[in-house]
C-alpha cells in the first residue's frame, strides 16, 4: 500500500473495503458507529470536512438516525517515519457474516465434539459452550434486525 501524504488519501484507505481486518464485505450492510484517529499534522477543519464527504457520498451506509455517528481524533505527533496516518474502528451490520460463518464452523466442531476434552479436562462443562453459542445467536440477530430507524426496535417492547 503507498504512503499516504493527504487526509483525502488517508480517509479513503481507511473506509476501503480492501483494507479492513475482518472478512466481511462492509458494503453489505451500514455502520452504526466509526471512530477514526489521525496521527500527524493534520487541520481539523480538513479532517471535519472528509468525514462530512464520507457520510454524504455514503448515506445509505451509515444509519441516518444516528446522528454525529464518527468520533474523530487528532494526535499531532506522527508516527516514526511517517508524515501521517490514520487508524479506524467501525460497527457495521456486515459483521454478522462473519458471526455466521465462525458459528457453522463451531456448531460443525461441537456437534463432532472436536477437541471438546482439552476444555473439560481443564474443568470447563459442556454446557457452558451451549451457552456461549446461544449468545453468539443472540449476537447475530441483534445485528440480523431491521435497524433502519430507531422504529425497527420497537416490536422488542
Amino acid at each position: 500500500m503507498p504512503l499516504s501524504s493527504s487526509v483525502p488519501e488517508l480517509t479513503q484507505q481507511i473506509f476501503d473495503p480492501r483494507n479492513m481486518m475482518c472478512a466481511v464485505d462492509v458494503r453489505q450492510g451500514r455502520y452504526f458507529t466509526a471512530a477514526v484517529l489521525f496521527r500527524g499534522s493534520v487541520s481539523p477543519k480538513e479532517v471535519d470536512e472528509q468525514m462530512a464527504n464520507v457520510v454524504n457520498k455514503n448515506s445509505a451506509h451509515f444509519f441516518e438516525w444516528i446522528p454525529n455517528n464518527i468520533k474523530v481524533g487528532i494526535c499531532n505527533v506522527p508516527p516514526k517515519g511517517l508524515a501521517m496516518a490514520a487508524a479506524f474502528i467501525g460497527n457495521s451490520d456486515a459483521v454478522k457474516v462473519m458471526f455466521t460463518r465462525v458459528t457453522d464452523v463451531y456448531h460443525a466442531m461441537f456437534r463432532r465434539k472436536a477437541f471438546l476434552h482439552w476444555y473439560t479436562n481443564e474443568g470447563m462443562d459442556e454446557m457452558e459452550f451451549t451457552e456461549a453459542e446461544s449468545n453468539m445467536n443472540d449476537l447475530i440477530c441483534e445485528y440480523t434486525q431491521d435497524h433502519g430507524s430507531p422504529g425497527g426496535w420497537e416490536d422488542e417492547e
